[in-house]
C-alpha cells in the first residue's frame, strides 16, 4: 500500500463517521458508503426494488444533474487520499465523481451542511467499475466531505484516509487516551499480523468478538510478538490497560511496554527504547489495567510472550507540556455552525 492507504479512513464507522445526507438512495443507502468491512455481493438477490447492493445507489436520472452524500468525519483531520470504491457495480457504476471538504465544529444540520463553503479535494475525475479508486489528495482541516458522483450510479465504499486532528475541547484537562485512532495515535509496525489487524488494538470501544482484536499466529521459535504505536502526541502515560477480552486458550502468557520519545532518540535504535512496563503475566478474557508514571514519550512498543491475541491496547495520559496550546491553536479560528 502506498503510505496514505496505512493512514487511518477518518470517514468509517468504526470512529464514529456517518452519512447525514443525500440527495437519492433509491437502490442502495448511503449509510454502506462507511462501513468498515469490505463490499460483498450476492448475485440473483433481489428486494423490493431490485438486485440488492452493498454499497450506495441512485436511480437512473433522466434530466441533468448529479447525485450527493454527505459524510460526517468520525475523526476530523487532514485528508491526504481517497478511495471511491465502485467493487461488484459493473454496468451502473458512475463514470465520474469530485469529492468536496469543510469544517464545521459542533454539531452541524444538514441545513447548515449543505449552505458551508466546500473547498474541492478531488476534482471531477473518471472511474472504473468494479474498482477501488485510489486518488492521492491533500487539505486542511476537515469535518465532513461530500462525495458527487456525475451523474448517478453506484458507489460500494468511500475511504477517507487521513491524519487524525484531536480537538482539544474534547480533553480540556489534557487527559486522554493516547494510543486512541480517534485521537491520532497510529499502528507503525508489528512483527505479525496473521488472524487480525493490529490497527484493531487502538480502535473506539470493547472488542466485540475475537475477531476485532489482534491475533498473531503460534510461534514455534524462542522469539515473541511485538507491535508499536506511534502516540498521537507526546505525553505521560498514567494508566495502561491491556485487554484479552475474548482471547481464551490463544491470549499471550505475559507481556511488556517500552516506550522512545523520537525528540530525543531515534525508534530504529534498540538501545533507545526504555522499560514502562516490565513482563507481567496475562489472563485470558480479562481487562488488565497498570498505574505507570512514565516520562514524555511518541511510541509505545507491546510485546507480547510468545504469542496470542489482545483485543485492546489503552495508554491513558497527558499531553507533553504546552502540546494542548498546539492543539488548540491548529482548531483556530472556529468556524460557525451547529453550535457545541
Amino acid at each position: 500500500m502506498t503510505s496514505w492507504e496505512n493512514l487511518p479512513d477518518l470517514a468509517s464507522r468504526r470512529l464514529g463517521g456517518g452519512v447525514v445526507g443525500t440527495n437519492d438512495e433509491l437502490f442502495a443507502a448511503a449509510d454502506n458508503l462507511v462501513t468498515p468491512e469490505p463490499p460483498g455481493f450476492t448475485p440473483r438477490t433481489f428486494g423490493p426494488k431490485g438486485q440488492v447492493y452493498d454499497g450506495w445507489e441512485t436511480r437512473r436520472r433522466r434530466t441533468p444533474g448529479e447525485d450527493w452524500a454527505i459524510v460526517r468525519l468520525g475523526a476530523a483531520g487532514v485528508v491526504r487520499g481517497l478511495v471511491v470504491d465502485t467493487s461488484f457495480f459493473t454496468g451502473n457504476f458512475p463514470p465520474e465523481a469530485s469529492v468536496f471538504g469543510c469544517r464545521l465544529d459542533g454539531h452541524p444540520s444538514l441545513a447548515d451542511l449543505l449552505a458551508a463553503a466546500w473547498e474541492p479535494l478531488l476534482p471531477r475525475s473518471p472511474l472504473a467499475g468494479d474498482t477501488a479508486n485510489a486518488f492521492e489528495v491533500s487539505s486542511g482541516l476537515v469535518t465532513h466531505v461530500k462525495l458527487v458522483i456525475h451523474p448517478d450510479g453506484g458507489v460500494a465504499r468511500l475511504r477517507v484516509h487521513g491524519e487524525v486532528v484531536p480537538d482539544p475541547v474534547r480533553f480540556p484537562d489534557g487527559w486522554l487516551d493516547l494510543a486512541a485512532a480517534e485521537n491520532g495515535g497510529r499502528v507503525v509496525d508489528c512483527s505479525d499480523l496473521f488472524y487480525g489487524s493490529p490497527a484493531q488494538l487502538i480502535e473506539p470501544g470493547l472488542a466485540r468478538t475475537m475477531g476485532e482484536g489482534w491475533e498473531t499466529r503460534r510461534r514455534r521459535d524462542a522469539g515473541n510478538d511485538w507491535v508499536v504505536v506511534r502516540l498521537a502526541a507526546p505525553g505521560r502515560i498514567r494508566l495502561a490497560e491491556l485487554d484479552t477480552t475474548h482471547f481464551k486458550g490463544n491470549a499471550p502468557g505475559a507481556a511488556a511496554l517500552a516506550g522512545v520519545d523520537e525528540r530525543k532518540a531515534d525508534p530504529a535504535d534498540a538501545a533507545a527504547w526504555r522499560e514502562l512496563l516490565p513482563q507481567t503475566d496475562l489472563r485470558p478474557d480479562t481487562r488488565h489495567r497498570f498505574v505507570l508514571r512514565t516520562d514524555p514519550v511518541t511510541h509505545v512498543r507491546l510485546d507480547i510472550h510468545p504469542d496470542g491475541g489482545m483485543a485492546r491496547l489503552r495508554l491513558n495520559g497527558h499531553l507533553d507540556d504546552g502540546l494542548l496550546d498546539t492543539l488548540r491553536a491548529a482548531w483556530q479560528p472556529r468556524a460557525g455552525g451547529g453550535g457545541n
